[in-house]
């Protein structure tokens, strides 16, 4: 998944980010609120942290321009707010979540996770595609009983995939979800990771299910 962090606080801005990248979220870092709404306005996310207190443009101001277009991308508010009043306002303005500085970083995955749960149509945790299972909470995979190790990457495609189960994804779309703007990878990355999955996912004897489709990029689905 893809996920905006706009923070002014640099140091904690690289935080975030470090703790989502390694496990597994594509991330965008950005710093006042005009670069967080351009960002929003011209890329696909899965979800958004926003700060509240950042220069240019607040993050109430932010998230109200994108509710006002139709947006129903996940948001969370990250501040040192924490009186009632801030989190009614920062809630009634459409927020999906609010956490407050200092916070613990296995609570903002939690919530990351829970908030970008909430506008896709699985509703658990554990995605299932034949006999291949992913659980999203503890990022591990299996398949017929058979633990699959994951690099964050690998995982990260693995989970869009799953996500998706039946849809071909083309390899642009593959990298706009996975990396960030700052991607600088050759151009058959997405080549390699796929292979590397299959060769821990499509095992000698077992039914494939991961596809390509010729000319247009790859699929999963139920294994024939």
């Amino acid at each position: 998944m893809r996920i905006l962090i706009a923070e002014d606080e640099r140091d904690l801005n690289r935080l975030i980010t470090k703790t989502l990248e390694k496990n597994g979220y594509g991330v965008d870092a950005c710093f006042d609120g005009e670069e967080a709404l351009y960002y929003l306005q011209h890329t696909e996310y899965d979800g958004a942290i926003l700060d509240i207190s950042m220069p240019k443009m607040d993050g109430l101001t932010v998230l109200k321009k994108m509710r006002q277009t139709g947006s129903d991308l996940p948001v969370m508010f990250l501040t040192a707010r924490d009186s009632i009043r801030d989190r009614v306002t920062g809630l009634d303005q459409g927020a999906d979540d609010y956490l407050v500085k200092p916070f613990d970083f296995d609570e903002l995955l939690a919530r990351v996770r829970v908030m970008t749960r909430r506008r896709s149509p699985h509703t658990s945790s554990v995605l299932t595609v034949g006999d291949l299972t992913l659980d999203t909470g503890t990022h591990t995979a299996s398949r017929a009983g058979r633990n699959i190790e994951l690099s964050a990457r690998e995982y990260a495609i693995l989970e869009f995939m799953c996500m998706n189960p039946g849809m071909i994804l083309s390899r642009e779309k593959i990298e706009n979800h996975i990396w960030n703007y700052d991607y600088t990878g050759g151009s058959n990355v997405v080549d390699v990771y796929i292979s590397y999955l299959r060769k821990k996912i499509d095992q000698k004897g077992e039914p494939k299910l991961i596809h390509t489709v010729w000319g247009t990029g790859w699929m999963i689905k139920e294994g024939t």
